[in-house]
């Protein structure tokens, strides 16, 4: 793959199906249900403080990243947020990684955001590269219904 190959967009539609095999791939403590993905993915396209971008290679989306950004209190105006990123197995290390998170990261500059975070406990290298620094501990509760 070179560069020329490789398209990051704004994800539509009918990026469904391919997004979902992502997601599906993705999740670690859930698994995706594709009613609940369908209820969430127009809502998001259509959420002005939430991008969900797809990597385009040979006309297949082969990766995608979904953030979001909101205002603080502490941090002096907004901030971004990674909620998720993928890329397919067998198509990482080809720099569509780091194109998704650049395209983040200028959508996010321009709406004022005062940084980029996520949290992630996989490939720390990749984003140490980019810049990123570990900054704190994550803690999460499951919520059951």
């Amino acid at each position: 793959m070179t560069a020329d190959d490789l398209l990051i967009r704004r994800a539509e539609k009918g990026d469904a199906d391919d997004v979902f095999a992502l997601a599906r791939e993705f999740g670690l403590t859930f698994r995706p249900e594709r009613e609940a993905f369908d209820a969430a993915l127009p809502q998001l396209l259509q959420n002005d403080d939430a991008l969900l971008l797809a990597a385009v290679v040979g006309g297949r989306v082969t990766g995608y990243l979904l953030g979001f950004t909101h205002l603080t209190l502490f941090a002096n105006g907004p901030v971004a947020w990674v909620e998720e990123a993928m890329v397919r197995t067998g198509a990482r290390r080809q720099g569509i990684g780091r194109a998704l998170l650049e395209e983040f990261e200028q959508w996010a500059r321009a709406r004022g955001a005062r940084y980029v975070g996520m949290a992630t406990r996989r490939a720390p290298e990749f984003y140490h590269a980019l810049g990123y620094e570990a900054s704190a501990t994550f803690f999460r509760k499951v919520m059951r219904y």
